[in-house]
């Protein structure tokens, strides 16, 4: 991670307009999940001085790649470099820019010409990540970010925007992306046993598994090593510990 504490997210000057740095009716949203204590969380931000929240995202600039936009991004928002994005859903409903939470704020805060900014309709490249929560401390030094707050995926409130709507089209990414991708290594801290692999994917697809058939799947993928046992009191009922096959990163399951 690198150290960002002194770094502020650039707005432009009063005297600036937005489309002068940004490519107009283009944004960027991004879910980043994180697996604490058996939940599914959801990093979410509040909008100024309401009580809303949203997902983090940001705006491209003119000379910039959206993948590049969509690292820098996250690196402003986090603090943090070198994460696997995952681009999942192009939010584009025609109404999707209008929320007047959003405009009272904007007006009320004194910025006309930001106002104006998010009048237009808005098209958001959403693209979704896995972090460790613990070693996350969001930077929030923007003049329309307040707060920050990790957020069980299960008990989210009414976000601004299409929020609710994009983070639920990334868990069905997530989910469909556990069986076909080795990117479940980023919620799990190795190694680990089965039952708590096991309590994972139970709190990314909402449903209970059996014991010996989520067992007799993953190990039938080959994507584990064992690598000793977990001793917790008699050795013979101790569980067995896995890492994942560093090989098999991001790459297409059979």
């Amino acid at each position: 991670m690198t150290d960002k504490t002194n770094h502020e997210i650039h707005i432009p000057d009063i005297d600036v307009q937005m489309s002068d740095i940004y490519v107009p009716g283009v944004s960027i949203n991004t879910v980043l999940f994180s697996y604490q204590n058996e939940k599914l969380n959801v990093l979410l931000l509040k909008f100024a001085t309401t009580e809303s929240f949203m997902l983090p995202g940001g705006f491209i600039k003119r000379e910039e790649n959206i993948d590049d936009a969509a690292l820098r991004i996250l690196s402003d928002r986090t603090g943090l470099d070198n994460i696997y994005l995952e681009q999942f859903y192009m939010a584009g409903k025609a109404t999707r820019s209008v929320d007047d939470v959003v405009k009272q704020a904007i007006e009320e805060l004194g910025y006309p010409e930001v106002k104006d900014w998010f009048d237009q309709r808005m098209i958001s490249g959403c693209y979704y990540a896995m972090v460790d929560e613990s070693k996350l401390q969001p930077i929030v030094k923007e003049r329309f970010i307040s707060e920050f707050k990790w957020m069980d995926v299960n008990k989210l409130p009414d976000l601004l925007f299409d929020h609710n709507e994009i983070v639920e089209k990334a868990i069905d990414r997530l989910q469909l992306d556990m069986d076909r991708k080795l990117i479940s290594n980023n919620l799990l801290q190795e190694p680990f046993t089965m039952p708590e692999l096991r309590s994972l994917y139970e709190a990314v697809y909402q449903t209970k598994f059996t014991r010996s058939n989520f067992q007799r799947k993953m190990l039938g993928l080959g994507i584990l090593d064992r690598v000793g046992k977990k001793h917790e009191g008699q050795a013979n009922k101790a569980p067995y510990l896995y890492k994942f096959k560093k090989s098999k990163l991001h790459e297409p399951l059979e």
